[in-house]
């Protein structure tokens, strides 16, 4: 209630700090989280009522607040973007740290590091942390691509980060049953195209068309040919992301019905 006292009669010349304070103090009076504490109610209501005040989109206080409020965001990544496009904390190591550390952890090594290698170009402060952490970056990375190399010895010309990042297959080998040898022909990406490419060019492809019926295409997922498949382009947010749906959370109702 005091906090809550303090934000609508606020006058003074820093409304982050009072916002600041009532989130330390929800994070330490319910460690848990949980309804109760409603972190996340208090977080979105902050990121609001802050909203297009550019006189903080340096302050590492109001990135931070950016960063938690992420936390409880259905896709952080579109929420770095989001910040990024805005130009809010751009300035510092910590956007940049944390963008990289979410896309190392669902495997984007490639685009992990372009994030590291804009915020070195962008010199973030503090500059000696970002380096620090680009290194370690790179020594896990490093790490991987050692245990790549030992389960695919064939790979000395791929590039680091292309050997440390996994591939996928869309199926592997059917085998089938009984004495004959049957192999089923399967689809196959990645390295695995390179490996059959010869043998499928000198292989030419017959054309199938159903007796006495009306021919009709084939469609070959392999082929290049037929109408292109249109490509999303990513595009930065005209308002703040919606956090994630809270739990146990009433709708509003008529209070003398309630027993």
């Amino acid at each position: 209630r005091e906090f809550e006292a303090e934000i609508r009669f606020y006058s003074g010349d820093d409304p982050l700090d009072v916002w600041e304070r009532y989130i330390k103090w929800t994070e330490q009076a319910f460690p848990g989280g949980g309804k109760d504490g409603n972190l996340a109610g208090v977080l979105e209501r902050a990121v609001r009522a802050l909203h297009g005040q550019q006189r903080y989109y340096k302050d590492p206080r109001y990135l931070n607040l950016w960063l938690k409020f992420g936390d409880c965001c259905n896709e952080p990544l579109d929420l770095y973007s989001y910040l990024c496009s805005q130009e809010i904390g751009t300035t510092l190591a910590l956007l940049y740290i944390t963008w990289a550390e979410a896309l190392e952890a669902r495997g984007s090594f490639r685009k992990a590091d372009q994030i590291f290698q804009e915020g070195l170009q962008r010199k973030a402060e503090p500059l000696d942390k970002l380096q620090a952490h680009h290194k370690q970056f790179q020594a896990r990375v490093s790490r991987q691509t050692l245990l790549a190399l030992e389960e695919n010895p064939d790979g000395d010309n791929m590039g680091l980060l292309e050997m440390a990042e996994p591939q996928r297959s869309s199926l592997a080998d059917l085998k089938g049953r009984g004495k004959k040898k049957v192999r089923a022909p399967i689809s196959r990406v990645g390295d695995a195209v390179k490996a059959m490419n010869t043998n499928r060019s000198s292989q030419p492809q017959a054309s199938q068309q159903l007796p006495n019926t009306p021919s009709f295409a084939v469609f070959d997922e392999n082929s290049m040919s037929g109408a292109e498949i249109p490509t999303l382009t990513a595009q930065s947010w005209s308002a703040p992301p919606v956090p994630k749906a809270k739990e146990n959370e009433l709708s509003a109702g008529p209070w003398n019905s309630g027993r």
